[in-house]
């Protein structure tokens, strides 16, 4: 497919090729191409538009954020908007709380997530499909300047809730809350996909094979599976429960951006669930599926994989059939 190949491209490339600018750029490119829409905001309308938590992950680069939304709205009949949100952290130091240089050195694939919405939009568009699909990127560099935001800050965001910071590290879910926030309020999604390298600890819990998974409704994950049968993708549900979300709780502001060293893929994904106004929703960490060290079969070599492209467009095909 060739919104698998985009994506592949897209994270492959390196981090001063591919930053939050260049990014839009070839989202634009792709627009054009593909034949979905495209809209840029600048870092001046990201803080317009109160994006607090996401424009302070990205305010310490001299490489300046850019919110890069696409839409294909192909079926006037209905109401339902589909949602997909993507990390799009184009490379991430760690920022104060810096990274180990041997962990730094495949940053360039922080962007994984915003790559697999954008190669998802190109195949929507590309094949005409009959629904109304709306993607957002919050694209930034997390670095380290003299205005980077630092541990310890309090932090807005978007949907009016604190923020505390205790790990500089722990940036994706702070950019993807004001994402999430944005796709719902603005474009109206009805149900939302979020796709991020979220956390270490995915690999840690299901290695190189298998999406780590967050849900609100079972129905919703259903379909997920029931796609990915058919794909070859591998998900699998992590617990959700009420002694999670304690965890994200803080004494001095309404959230920390940090749950402790236990159960951090279910806490990072439970974070943004604060978020998500009770729409239908799934979280797919991929930090473990996003990119293989060694070549995974005869389609898919070293380097970035495309997961889950597949599975995204078959859940949204299956929803809606072609247009004549």
């Amino acid at each position: 497919m060739d919104g698998v190949i985009e994506a592949r491209n897209l994270v492959n490339e390196p981090a001063n090729v591919i930053y939050p600018e260049t990014l839009a750029d070839r989202v634009e490119e792709l627009a054009k191409e593909k034949g979905f829409e495209v809209e840029i905001f600048d870092e001046e309308q990201i803080q317009a538009l109160g994006m607090k938590a996401f424009y302070e992950v990205g305010k310490g680069s001299e490489r300046k954020p850019r919110l890069i939304v696409m839409r294909h709205m192909g079926d006037s009949e209905s109401k339902e908007i589909f949602g997909l949100v993507g990390k799009g952290l184009t490379f991430d130091t760690g920022g104060y709380s810096l990274k180990p240089t041997a962990s730094m050195d495949t940053m360039k694939s922080d962007m994984a997530g915003a790559a697999a919405v954008i190669g998802t939009m190109c195949a929507i568009a590309q094949n005409n499909i009959k629904a109304n699909v709306v993607a957002v990127v919050a694209a930034c560099e997390n670095a380290i300047s003299g205005i980077s935001y630092k541990p310890g800050d309090i932090i807005g965001s978007m949907a009016g809730k604190t923020i505390e910071v205790l790990n500089t590290d722990a940036e994706g879910r702070l950019t993807l809350v004001d994402a999430v926030t944005y796709i719902i309020q603005k474009e109206n999604a009805t149900r939302i996909v979020d796709v991020a390298t979220l956390t270490g600890a995915a690999l840690v819990a299901l290695g190189t094979t298998t999406t780590a998974v967050i849900s609100n409704n079972d129905e919703f994950y259903d379909e997920l599976v029931g796609e990915a049968a058919k794909t070859g993708e591998k998900f699998w549900r992590l617990p959700d429960y009420d002694d999670y979300k304690k965890l994200i709780k803080s004494e001095i502001a309404d959230l920390k951006n940090l749950g402790g060293r236990n159960a951090g893929t279910i806490t990072a994904g439970l974070f943004i669930g604060e978020f998500i106004e009770g729409k239908p929703w799934l979280h797919l960490d991929i930090a473990g599926t996003s990119w293989a060290e060694g070549s995974l079969n005869e389609y898919a070599g070293k380097g970035a994989t495309g997961v889950p492209v597949m599975t995204l467009y078959s859940m949204i095909e299956k929803r809606k059939h072609c247009k004549n």
